[in-house]
Formats: structure tokens, sequence, C-alpha cells
């Protein structure tokens, strides 16, 4: 399995951008996917979530600003960041859980930078 992720990059205070992240090399289907990042010197936290019917999740600090969204027929995730603060740069990462015969298994990104500052 393949995750690869783009769009990271340095924007200023009040900017946007759009991380994408395409999943490939696996035969069966994905369960749900999401976003996490990890700030400087902190843990891994939760930015977003998405199941395969479209039901959505976000933490408490990312939501009216941020937007996850799929595209099942490609494999593919999003996540579109508007009003970016300071406290938004970290370490941007992939999370894909395909079903496997019953079972969940985990798959991460390499994980994309990104930074907010002016």
């Amino acid at each position: 399995v393949q995750l690869v992720e783009s769009g990271g990059g340095l924007v200023q205070p009040g900017g946007s951008l759009r991380l994408v992240c395409a999943a490939s090399g696996s035969a069966f289907s994905i369960n749900a996917m999401g976003w996490y990042r990890q700030p400087p010197g902190r843990e891994r936290e939760l930015v977003a979530t998405i199941t395969g019917t479209g039901s959505t999740n976000y933490a408490d600090s990312v939501k009216g600003r941020f937007t996850i969204s799929r595209d099942n027929a490609k494999n593919t995730m999003y996540l579109q960041m508007n009003s970016l603060k300071p406290e938004d740069t970290a370490v941007y990462y992939c999370n894909v859980r395909y079903s496997v015969y019953g079972n969940i298994v985990i798959y991460w990104g390499q994980g994309t930078q990104v930074t907010v500052s002016s």
C-alpha cells in the first residue's frame, strides 16, 4: 500500500492550503480515512476523519475552517484548510483504514509539512 501526500507548504496567517492523500496498491476496500497532525514538540493529534459514506468528524480547533472530503473512485482524500493560524503549523499525516477479511488494517502517509507564518 502506498499513500502519497501533497499540498503542504508555507502560508501566511489567514491563508489557505489543500492537502491531498492518494492511496494505491491494495485490493481491499477503504473503511475510513483521516488527517492527523503533529505540532513541534507535541504528540500527534486528530484533525479530521471521514467514513466511506461521507460522515465527518473534526477536532474542535479546526471546525469551521477545515473541510475533509474524499473521492472514493480515486481512493483520494482532501483537506481544505482555510483561515490558517500559526498554531496549525505541524506535520500533517494521512491515515487510511482498510477492511481486510473483517479486520481493520491501518496505514500512514509519510507526512507533509504545513507552516503558517508571516
